[in-house]
């Protein structure tokens, strides 16, 4: 069997060089993965998102990345499944767009902004609401809901580009 650049590569980590090296990086790598794993509670992370219309700031709230999880459970929230028959297994049939969108701003929402706009009761009695993200659905326009995902999409990582993968 050939020799492969896989071969040379294991070789050289199976070398007592290539064990000393590993063992060198060992911190830096661990502290990159816990580094990773806080992404949450990163305040760099946190955006401050601005609605203004005509010139007038309206409201302000901030957001924060969102894990792939509850990306997950604001889908699997709105979408309606069925059963075949047949095979047993659930099928997506139907996803509500509008509310899994509302969901995902309404979670991306840092706490005490969520508390103090979406969970706004006053506003959910004068607005005819149930919830915070039918709040969201009532106050924010098409595009600015589009603005706001597209922040979110980024700082959760959804939007890292080639060249993003490359630097880091």
């Amino acid at each position: 069997m050939p020799f492969t650049e896989n071969d040379e590569t294991r070789a050289a980590l199976e070398s007592e060089e290539g064990k000393q090296a590993l063992r060198t990086y060992e911190d830096d790598i661990l502290g990159g993965l816990l580094a990773a794993a806080e992404f949450r509670q990163d305040e760099d992370e946190i955006k401050e998102v601005e609605i203004a219309r005509g010139g007038r700031v309206l409201f302000r709230f901030h957001i924060r990345p969102l894990s792939e999880d509850e990306y997950n459970k604001c889908k699997e929230r709105y979408t309606k499944y069925v059963r075949n028959k047949q095979l047993g297994i659930r099928f997506p049939e139907k996803t509500d767009t509008i509310a899994y969108r509302n969901a995902l701003i309404y979670e991306a929402t840092v706490a005490e902004d969520r508390e103090r706009l979406w969970n706004n009761r006053d506003a959910w009695r004068k607005l005819d609401v149930l919830t915070g993200a039918d709040l969201i659905g009532k106050v924010l326009k098409a595009g600015e809901k589009d603005a706001v995902l597209d922040l979110i999409d980024k700082i959760s990582g959804y939007s890292t580009t080639e060249e993003d993968l490359a630097k880091n």
